[in-house]
């Protein structure tokens, strides 16, 4: 055996022993990711939901859609789905244009103490909504502090702010709550920007509308557009700030669902609607998700 067949030998067992012990690591990853899904996805995500949708397409003689013929068959329910999507709409589109102005504002015109408003923003996202609406109520509510000042400023009979039980109010809140979520993703966004494209936008006489239309909003539009789909996504599931807020004439389809479950104890529609709504939410955050790896 020549000498040179020596080190050729070493080098094929070594490349054996890694293969091996790639091998055995790859097994380790697929029996972790098999523990994940059996013990902790399975009972806690899995299950329920999967018999959520077999209680909306189950009845007593087996298969069946009577539950979304009864939802969608509702007279109400096109009244629900319309309130819905138009405080969705509502306030979503103001708290993303809100969340942007502020990113942009806090990254490109830095004033003192902006980091710590950055800093309260992120905590603010850390609170529950119906924190956000009971403050809200003891601010501009019929006996808020604000209410109750003005009304004692211009000698007023009555408090002149009485908007928050309705949908104004609820818009207010979900603006002031979820506006934060947009001012994140947008920042991150700006981070990324090449500021030479802007200052050469600038250089060669661009304005400053032009430099944000031209050169800024199309480079960090993926991470301004999952902002606002986020907040779209999180503004659709909101049920707190509804509770605290809505009167009894705004129903919207949390509402509408949880009534049917808690109040009709009419199980399998409340299942329907919340199959519907699953699917919807499915279908924003399968949208946020694709903007994200852009």
């Amino acid at each position: 055996m020549s000498s040179l067949s020596i080190p050729e030998e070493a080098a094929g067992r070594a490349q054996d022993g890694q293969a091996t012990v790639a091998a055995r690591r790859g097994k380790k990853v697929q029996w972790q990711l098999w523990f994940i899904l059996v013990f902790v996805l399975g009972p806690l995500v899995v299950y329920p939901l999967s018999r959520l949708a077999m209680l909306s397409v189950t009845g007593p003689h087996g298969f069946t859609l009577h539950a979304f013929t009864a939802f969608f068959g509702n007279p109400e329910t096109r009244g629900v789905i319309g309130t819905t999507l138009g405080i969705l709409f509502a306030s979503a589109s103001l708290a993303s244009l809100l969340g942007v102005a502020l990113a942009s504002m806090l990254f490109f015109r830095p004033f003192p103490g902006a980091k710590l408003v950055t800093r309260f923003l992120e905590l603010f996202v850390a609170f529950p909504s119906f924190l956000v609406a009971f403050t809200l109520i003891f601010l501009y509510g019929s006996q808020g502090s604000v209410s109750i000042g003005l009304q004692r400023l211009f000698l007023l009979d009555t408090p002149p702010l009485d908007f928050l039980f309705g949908i104004g109010g609820v818009i207010l809140a979900e603006v002031v709550f979820y506006a934060p979520f947009v001012v994140r993703p947008t920042l991150a966004s700006y981070a990324m920007l090449d500021m030479r494209l802007v200052e050469a936008a600038k250089s060669l006489g661009a304005g400053g509308w032009m430099v944000a239309t031209k050169v800024v909003l199309p480079l960090a539009w993926p991470g301004i557009a999952a902002g606002t789909i986020l907040c779209f996504l999180l503004t659709l599931n909101e049920f707190g700030i509804l509770l605290v807020l809505g009167s009894a004439h705004l129903i919207t389809l949390p509402i509408a669902i949880y009534s049917a479950a808690t109040v009709d104890l009419d199980l399998p529609t409340a299942a329907a609607g919340s199959v519907v709504m699953l699917l919807m939410s499915l279908s924003l955050y399968a949208l946020y998700r694709r903007l994200q790896r852009r």
